[in-house]
C-alpha cells in the first residue's frame, strides 16, 4: 500500500501508530465519551464491590473450542477505498489480509451524512470501482455503505443530525435507497452518541428496514456499549449529557430491528489487558443475552493504537479483544451460529492485529459461503459515522 496514514487512506505501519489518526467514526462526541468512561471507571466501576478483580477474573480461565470464526466477520475501511486514494495494488493487499479469513463485509466509509439526513453523491465518486472490483477479487464479501453523523439532542445543542425530526428521518431513509441503488450490498449506520432510550433511532429503524429489504440489502448498525452495572447508563446521561452506555432492554431492542449489530467494544479508559479482557468477555456475554438468535451479532476490536484518557494502546490490545470474546462467547451461548467479529479500523491496523485475529480467533470451522440476499450484486447464495476525518 502507498502513502502516509491519513483520513483512513494510509499504509497499515510496521508497528503501533504513534501519531493521532483522524478516523472516521472517531468524532469529539466520541472522544468526550471516552472521558466520560473514564471518570465513571474511576469513581462508579472500579470502586464498586470489587469490580476489578471481577473484570481479571472474568478474563481468567480457558478458551472454549467452540468459541471460533463462524465466517460472519467484518472490517471497517476508511474513505480512501471511495475517493480516489485506493487502487488495484491495495485490493490486491486487501485480499492477501484477509484471505482465509471469516470476514464476508466490508463497512467501507461512505459519508458523512448531512445533518438533515442527506447524502451527497460527491461523497463516494469511485463507489463503481470499488464494487466491481470487490465482486472480482473477493467474491461472495458483501460491500456495507458505512454512514454515519453526530447526533444532536435539545434545543440549545450545535449542529448535528437530529433523529427526533421526521423529515431528518426521511432523509436517511433516502440515502439509504441511494447507495443500495448505486450497488451497495447493505447500509451500515454509525450515529453518535446515541442516548440509551432514543425513540427517535428506532422510529429510523422501523422505516430503515423495510426501505432495505425492498432492495434485498442488509441493515446493519453500530452499537454502544451495554451498560456494566445497572442504570449506568442513566449516570453519564445525567452529568455529562450524553451517552456512553445503553442499557440491555434498549440494545435488544435496536438488534430486534436489524439484520446485523456490531458492538463498539472499544474506547472503554480501561488501563490493563486483563481489565479490558474481562469487560470485553462481560459485553460478550451481555450482548449475546440480548440480540435475538436471528440477528448476526459482532464483538468490535480495537485495530488501531491512538493513545488518550478514553483508549489505552497497551490495554485495549487486538489480543485481550479476541480473548475476551471467546471466553464471553463459550460461557454465554458457545453454540451460537450468527456471530463474528468486527475489526475497526483497516487503515490503522498493524501486523500484531492481524495475527492476534488469526490465530485467537481462527478461521471458519468449514468453508462458508458468505451469506448474500437473493438479488444483491453477488451471484453466490446461501442463508442469510461519523464524519470523515
Amino acid at each position: 500500500m502507498k502513502g502516509k496514514t491519513n483520513a483512513g487512506g494510509g499504509t497499515p505501519a510496521a508497528g503501533p501508530v504513534r501519531r493521532r489518526l483522524r478516523m472516521p467514526g472517531r468524532t469529539r462526541a466520541r472522544r468526550a465519551a471516552g472521558w466520560t468512561a473514564l471518570a465513571l471507571v474511576v469513581l462508579l466501576v472500579l470502586p464498586t464491590a470489587g469490580a476489578a478483580a471481577a473484570l481479571r477474573a472474568g478474563y481468567a480461565g480457558e478458551v472454549s473450542a467452540e468459541a471460533r470464526s463462524r465466517g460472519r466477520d467484518a472490517l471497517w475501511l476508511g474513505h480512501a477505498w471511495l475517493d480516489g486514494r485506493r487502487d488495484e495494488a491495495d485490493l490486491a493487499a486487501l485480499k492477501r489480509r484477509t484471505a482465509g479469513t471469516g470476514i464476508r463485509d466490508l463497512y467501507v466509509h461512505t459519508g458523512p451524512l448531512s445533518h438533515d439526513g442527506s447524502l451527497p453523491k460527491k461523497r463516494y465518486p469511485r463507489a463503481k470501482w470499488l464494487l466491481k472490483a470487490v465482486e472480482r477479487e473477493l467474491p461472495g464479501v458483501r460491500v456495507q455503505a458505512w454512514l454515519g453523523d453526530r447526533l444532536a439532542y435539545g434545543p440549545d445543542a450545535d449542529g448535528g443530525l437530529r433523529t427526533a425530526d421526521p423529515e431528518t428521518r426521511r432523509a436517511v431513509v433516502a440515502s439509504a435507497r441511494q447507495v443500495l441503488a448505486a450497488g451497495f450490498d447493505g447500509v451500515h449506520f454509525d450515529l453518535e452518541p446515541l442516548r440509551s432510550g432514543d425513540a427517535g433511532y428506532l422510529r429510523l429503524l422501523d422505516r430503515l428496514r423495510p426501505a432495505v429489504r425492498a432492495h434485498d440489502g442488509v441493515l446493519s448498525v453500530a452499537a454502544h456499549q451495554i451498560d456494566p452495572l445497572p442504570g449506568l447508563h442513566h449516570v453519564s446521561g445525567g452529568v455529562f449529557g450524553h451517552g456512553k452506555w445503553w442499557s440491555q432492554e434498549y440494545f435488544g431492542e435496536v438488534a430486534r430491528r436489524v439484520d446485523q449489530i456490531a458492538v463498539m467494544s472499544y474506547d472503554t479508559a480501561l488501563p490493563a489487558e486483563s481489565l479490558y479482557g474481562g469487560y470485553v468477555a462481560q459485553q460478550t456475554a451481555l450482548a449475546l443475552e440480548a440480540a435475538p438468535d436471528r440477528v448476526d451479532l459482532l464483538m468490535g476490536l480495537p485495530f488501531y493504537h491512538t493513545d488518550g484518557m478514553g483508549h489505552h494502546a497497551a490495554a485495549e490490545t487486538a489480543a485481550a479483544a479476541v480473548r475476551g470474546v471467546r471466553l464471553g462467547l463459550g460461557r454465554e451461548d458457545r453454540d451460537r451460529a450468527r456471530f463474528g467479529v468486527a475489526l475497526y479500523v483497516d487503515f490503522a491496523a498493524t501486523e500484531q492485529d492481524w495475527r492476534a485475529y488469526r490465530r485467537g480467533w481462527g478461521a471458519p470451522a468449514t468453508p462458508a459461503t458468505p451469506a448474500t440476499p437473493a438479488g444483491a450484486r453477488h451471484t453466490q447464495t446461501s442463508d442469510a459515522q461519523g464524519r470523515q476525518r
